[in-house]
């Protein structure tokens, strides 16, 4: 059931401030020396079935959504973050045919931006199953 329906469950795993290291950016010296990046994700499904049988099987595992998120960030390099969280999400969406929905922030706290002070620059996107 897709979480844009009506009646459809409002049940979310989340993921906070995953911390990778990776080689994303337009500038020559963050594809060189790279910099952490910290992602969060949410991901829409059910969680009733899981709720109910306490059975890992009845739901997405973290550890497998972490390791597809680092798989990401600490592998092939992208230019933009909206590249990056394009790819996390299709990943997600792909691994886990439960999700209907999933929310991606990449966070460049780092980001090489002369003059400007700040805590965070990051990309959010959310995709759903069948777009």
């Amino acid at each position: 059931m897709a979480t844009n329906e009506p009646g459809a469950p409002r049940d979310r795993i989340l993921i906070e401030g995953l911390a990778c290291y990776g080689y994303h950016g337009v500038n020559a010296p963050e594809q060189e020396l790279g910099q952490r990046f910290d992602v969060d994700v949410a991901l829409a499904l059910d969680l009733r079935p899981a709720g109910a049988s306490d059975d890992l099987g009845q739901t997405v595992s973290y550890a497998e959504v972490a390791k597809t998120v680092r798989a990401v960030v600490e592998g092939e390099p992208h230019r933009l973050l909206e590249a990056v969280a394009e790819e996390i999400a299709h990943r997600l969406l792909g691994e886990h045919p439960t999700v209907g929905e999933v929310w991606v922030r990449v966070n460049k706290p780092s980001a090489p931006i002369k003059g400007a002070v700040f805590s965070r620059v990051a990309v959010e996107i959310t995709r759903s199953r069948g777009e």
